[in-house]
């Protein structure tokens, strides 16, 4: 019997690429309030960054582009992890001393997370990881909750930090992102058995959470948006794709191998693989660490 493909330990999310109504509207809230940088602008669209040379989102506008249906597939969250609990508090108290609506605050047990919107209501968290080694399990299995967050322990970070907000430190990466599917084991299919994510645990008969190497998830997939639900229309905010980045394009090659050996489709854009799940959302893969975007976008003709 021939072993389960897995991806590579390595394989982390990169750049999430979404569709925004108003570039400048989001540009201040992304900057301004949230503390990504500016990397560029290119035939409307602008590349964010947590001040280093990597994009970690990817925003293009249609002007007018209504409100993703509450019956649709596609963007649940991203979630932007933060180098550490410290770095957490700075970001929060900023974000409340601008004002800004939060959605909700959770402790998952493995991380600690914050809630909010964009303002086309493209859903993101903001999180910390507690150390790995601190990541309860039972019977071997990780365990995840849902937990009120003490925000009193959380600003203790704080006592005698005068530090003025800098913006999102360096080390910030796009941790995990989580997706509205039509079905959920037709999903647990296509990551687990054809892409290569493990699964880490399930929530119900409604949401599920994968990874790799080990890692609490890189993806969470939920049917909350009703079994079934369509794909959102083309004039809509949201998810245009997300990245999966593999460590090295030797392991890039790996998958698009195994992609193409199980009929899954995709497309090459460069030294990119574009696919899609079977709720339509769509995936790049790139296998090496995500270059500065500069000049012409190679991205936004797939998109």
């Amino acid at each position: 019997m021939r072993d389960r493909f897995v991806l590579h330990p390595q394989t982390q999310l990169g750049a999430v690429h979404l569709t925004v109504s108003d570039m400048d509207r989001s540009l201040g809230f992304y900057g301004g309030t949230l503390g990504f940088k500016l990397g560029g602008r290119q035939d409307g669209s602008a590349w964010l960054t947590a001040g280093g040379a990597t994009p970690l989102m990817i925003l293009t506008e249609q002007p007018g582009a209504r409100p993703k249906p509450a019956r649709s597939t596609g963007l649940y969250h991203y979630a932007v992890l933060l180098p550490d609990r410290v770095e957490l508090a700075r970001w929060l108290r900023h974000v409340l001393e601008a004002g800004y609506p939060l959605q909700g605050a959770a402790d998952h047990l493995v991380s600690e997370a914050i809630y909010l919107a964009d303002p086309d209501g493209n859903g993101i968290e903001f999180y910390a990881d507690r150390p790995q080694q601190a990541w309860p399990r039972r019977n071997g299995q990780l365990q995840m909750a849902t937990e009120p967050l003490d925000a009193a322990s959380l600003f203790a970070e704080l006592e005698g930090d005068n530090q003025a907000w800098l913006g999102l430190p360096a080390q910030t990466r796009i941790g995990h992102v989580h997706l509205h599917v039509t079905d959920l084991a037709a999903a647990k299919d296509f990551y687990c058995n054809l892409l290569g994510f493990e699964l880490v645990t399930t929530y119900g008969a409604s949401a599920l959470f994968v990874s790799a190497g080990g890692y609490h998830h890189h993806l969470g997939l939920n049917t909350w948006a009703g079994v079934g639900a369509p794909p959102p229309p083309p004039d809509a905010v949201g998810l245009r794709f997300y990245t999966i980045r593999l460590p090295d394009p030797t392991e890039l090659e790996r998958v698009r191998a195994h992609l193409e050996a199980s009929g899954v489709r995709f497309d090459r854009a460069g030294s990119a693989i574009f696919a899609q799940d079977p709720s339509s959302n769509r995936i790049r893969l790139v296998g090496e660490s995500i270059p500065a975007l500069s000049g012409k976008q190679p991205d936004n003709s797939h998109s």
